[in-house]
């Protein structure tokens, strides 16, 4: 089965990048689904769901393209942890992350042809134990504001992550160990559809006599 270019119904940066990295064609149209978790659902069953209507959201608006949809949801005593609403808020989601173990779900959902494959990927992430001035001055950098748990692994709030246990890319927002197995469930073959590149070292700059 062949395909066209991929529609990724996400606006996260962070998702982009890998599939750049990766070499995949694909388009962004943000899906418009609110990230709610509904009364009682788990945060594996809530990161399922709304990567699942991610994908059809956008796949509506889409018609005849592969969509691929994603969430993340961050975990700690069997609840969880969206994005902050308030610097406020920010600072009481990393108090609560501050030298504990949390988990970080990213599900994965891929749409062809009214056709759905999903899959969750978990890693363990552990935090260092944080100051009120570690966490004052990383909520006035901004950049805990539109994360999942207030943080980025990737940017600054990686100061504050001793240890990942499983995939970064896991944490980052995309498991991009498993897309393979994601696209396989539609009879593709990821490997096929990437586009060769080749990684060029950085040049030093010349030494001054």
């Amino acid at each position: 089965m062949s395909v066209g270019p991929l529609v990724l119904a996400s606006a996260s940066p962070r998702r982009r990048r890998i599939l750049e990295l990766l070499g995949l064609p694909f388009e962004v149209v943000p899906s418009e689904i609110a990230e709610i978790p509904a009364a009682g659902e788990s945060p594996v069953a809530f990161a399922l769901r709304a990567a699942r209507d991610k994908a059809f959201e956008v796949a509506a608006r889409s018609p005849g393209r592969t969509v691929l949809g994603a969430d993340t949801v961050v975990e700690i005593d069997g609840e969880v942890l969206g994005k902050p609403g308030s610097a406020a808020e920010a600072a009481a989601m990393l108090g609560r992350l501050s030298g504990r173990e949390h988990a970080v779900h990213t599900a994965a959902c891929l749409v062809v042809a009214g056709a759905a494959t999903a899959l969750v990927d978990t890693a363990a992430v552990r935090f260092a134990r944080l100051t009120e001035g570690m966490v004052s001055w990383y909520v006035a950098t901004g950049e805990p504001m539109d994360k999942a748990g207030a943080y980025a692994v990737q940017g600054l709030g990686g100061l504050f992550v001793v240890g990942v246990s499983g995939s970064p890319s896991t944490v980052v927002g995309l498991p991009v160990h498993r897309l393979p197995e994601l696209f396989a469930g539609h009879g593709l073959d990821l490997w096929a559809m990437l586009e060769p590149r080749v990684l060029r070292p950085r040049r030093r700059p010349a030494r001054r006599p």
